[in-house]
């Protein structure tokens, strides 16, 4: 593969919903170019960008994958994407790495919610978007129909720059709008020039009134020609609609039947003629790493070295392939480049540029272009690696906080550590991915976008590391307080051979105000000497630790020594210490013991016609509706407050509640005191679980 000026390259993020046919697009596109020798097929698994063994396995995308062709004197980075809404993270990565994106709609099924869904993320990242209503071939296509979906959902913006020729039912052709041309399709997606069909002319005429309307609002000049009734040059119509494409006033809606190869090669031609390239889209902020401000980074090879690392791939063979988009300058084998995130230098051994799991040697990635390294061992997605000379940070991937949690337990006893090592290396590879070791309920803890993102780590994790796991709903930390006052003795006295052991306390329980336990003493005439206080101290956070109830942590707790005795010989700081466990666990359960349960704020965003049915299965979950707060775009905002043990699988029911449309975010608010029939079943399955564990002992 030749060398590319940023001018000559066009990196564009291939979106949909789950189904409509990027991957088969991409397929089609590298087979068109020559890049492969073979048209691969999702339904055998032998397609170029869907390589790893889940995706054969599971006949979809899950992983971001790159796709990089040769068109026109042109190259093209296809970045295939998962449309399904658990890998969103891979979503958020192609576009980071694209100055335009090609949302794929089914002229069978229509627009539908990742349709909107992807059109959102666009505008969120700020990028050209065109449409290209695939799946012509169906013998249910209804192109108008789809279209005028795309009006409905998307807006004006949206405009035909190919109609389909339809004849005898089946796609025979395109109308090439802005040529003004008619092409057939051939043999091996090959396309003839043919006479454009009279039923079109009167369409075409209404699509090119509208674009020049585009046109003339990308600069003052061509508004003034515009409305002084002059035509625009050819040159001037290119210019312009590349300027609306770019700047997202312009969305080309293109036609396609990628799987039989069908307007492929047209949209590819489209793609080189009116996507943005990398130095159109211009100057990038990014940060000094010390704190000293903002640095232009600007899309030309003599600037110096910057890249983002926006994949990581972990191979249990090759180690770990850091996948990166150049902004600026050059990187090249065997320079060195500082990583503002380790503050550690990189030696760049070894570039390529990956076409799905084929890995092609370079000796140079340039600016505007995507490359890969192996074995950098301290760079990470999201990591800038940049010239030392100039040592900057790149504006960093945003992901979505996951939003769905299980816990791991091994299926074999003695491999916790290769769990543990595993899942760490899956957590640098997928930033929405988290693990962490639970410190109270002495759980590993995964979670992630939903749950069959957690289930594909869990394939991923028996098929790369050889290990297999169990997933379960993971504990709920709840806490035991009192309510009321008690007075209690507690006295430890044992006689042995030598000295005997001797601690006697009075012990006053009580409702505390903070969380934290609270010790004081009101001792007077030293019936207990000061050298014990700090041993009764002691006694007391440890026996805090388990309550009497379920034995969870005690909270809210103020504890006072007002009494007590000692022996001279006999009395030690073990035995004072054995006295206070002994006085709490005599007067806790006299001092109207509670459980205390996890409340989180949970703030829900739907479409307003959703709102009855999420306020009334919050209400189910003991939720407390707090507020709705209006959203742009005919959505609304629930905030509630819900008892973190109700909201295990949310996300699921969330996404069958709205169609995959609605989203939330939920944070640890306080803890407040469960119903009397709430805490009873706690009790209960506390006391299963410890018979379970004598049994298993």
């Amino acid at each position: 593969m030749k060398d590319y000026a940023a001018q000559k390259i066009r990196n564009v993020c291939l979106l949909a919903h789950g189904g409509a046919g990027k991957t088969t697009l991409a397929e089609a596109s590298l087979f068109s170019a020559g890049a492969t020798d073979r048209f691969g097929k999702v339904a055998d698994g032998t397609t170029t960008t869907d390589f790893d063994p889940e995706e054969t396995k599971r006949k979809f995308s899950i992983n971001l994958a790159v796709a990089p062709l040769e068109w026109n004197d042109c190259k093209i980075n296809l970045i295939d994407t998962p449309g399904y809404f658990d890998f969103v993270g891979e979503v958020m990565q192609g576009m980071r790495a694209s100055e335009s994106a090609a949302i794929l709609v089914s002229a069978k099924d229509g627009v539908a919610v990742g349709t909107e869904k992807s059109w959102g993320y666009v505008n969120e990242e700020r990028i050209a978007r065109f449409f290209a209503v695939n799946k012509m071939d169906d013998e249910n296509a209804d192109y108008d129909k789809v279209y005028e979906q795309i009006l409905e959902n998307f807006g004006n913006s949206a405009l035909p720059f190919q109609l389909p020729i339809i004849e005898g039912g089946k796609f025979v052709g395109l109308v090439d709008v802005i040529g003004k041309k008619a092409l057939r399709f051939a043999k091996d997606g090959a396309v003839a020039p043919a006479d454009m069909p009279q039923a079109f002319e009167g369409r075409v005429g209404e699509i090119w009134e509208k674009l020049n309307e585009m046109i003339a609002e990308t600069s003052e000049e061509l508004m003034e020609k515009y409305f002084g009734g002059e035509e625009f040059t050819p040159e001037e119509t290119l210019q312009g609609i590349r300027e609306g494409v770019a700047g997202r006033s312009i969305a080309p809606v293109f036609v396609a039947a990628a799987i039989a190869n069908a307007g492929v090669r047209p949209l590819l031609d489209a793609i080189v003629k009116y996507m943005p390239d990398p130095a159109q889209k211009g100057v990038v902020k990014a940060e000094k790493p010390d704190g000293g401000g903002e640095v232009d980074v600007k899309p030309a090879d003599s600037e110096p070295a910057a890249a983002l690392v926006f994949k990581t791939i972990a191979d249990p063979f090759v180690g770990k392939i850091s996948v990166f988009r150049v902004y600026s300058g050059v990187v090249r084998v065997d320079s060195t480049l500082f990583n503002a995130s380790s503050e550690k230098t990189e030696k760049i051994t070894q570039l390529f540029m990956v076409r799905g799991k084929k890995q092609i040697p370079v000796d140079k990635v340039v600016a505007g272009d995507i490359g890969a390294v192996a074995k950098l061992s301290q760079t990470n997605t999201n990591d800038t690696l940049s010239d030392p000379a100039r040592k900057i940070a790149l504006p960093k991937i945003a992901f979505p906080a996951p939003c769905i949690s299980l816990a791991v337990e091994a299926k074999a006893k003695g491999e916790e550590e290769k769990i543990s090592s595993g899942l760490q290396r899956l957590q640098d590879e997928d930033l929405t991915f988290k693990v962490a070791m639970n410190s109270e309920t002495k759980q590993m803890v995964i979670s992630g976008v939903g749950e069959q993102h957690l289930d594909i780590i869990v394939s991923k994790l028996k098929a790369k590391f050889n290990v297999g796991v169990n997933l379960v709903d993971p504990k709920v930390p709840y806490r035991e307080t009192i309510r009321k006052k008690v007075k209690i003795e507690g006295k430890h006295k044992k006689q042995t051979g030598g000295h005997g052991q001797y601690g006697h306390v009075w012990m006053e329980f009580e409702p505390g105000e903070s969380e934290e336990i609270e010790f004081a003493e009101k001792i007077f005439g030293g019936s207990v000497p000061k050298q014990y206080f700090p041993a009764v101290d002691k006694g007391l956070r440890e026996a805090s630790q388990k309550g009497v109830l379920a034995g969870y942590p005690v909270v809210r707790l103020k504890a006072t020594l007002v009494d007590g005795s000692y022996h001279d010989v006999d009395s030690s700081e073990q035995a004072f210490k054995t006295a206070t466990r002994k006085a709490y666990k005599a007067g806790l359960p006299l001092a109207s013991p509670v459980i205390l349960e996890p409340i989180d704020r949970v703030e829900v965003t739907i479409p307003d016609s959703n709102m009855g049915d999420i306020i009334g299965d919050l209400n189910k979950r003991r939720g407390r509706i707090m507020g709705m707060d209006p959203q742009a775009g005919g959505y609304q905002c629930v905030l509630a407050e819900v008892p973190a043990a109700e909201m295990f699988k949310y996300a699921n029911d969330l996404r069958a509640m709205t169609q995959g449309r609605g989203s939330f975010a939920e944070r640890f608010e306080r803890y407040e005191q469960a119903p009397e029939n709430v805490a009873q079943k706690i009790i209960e399955s506390t006391k299963k679980d410890l018979e379970a564990d004598e049994d298993d002992d």
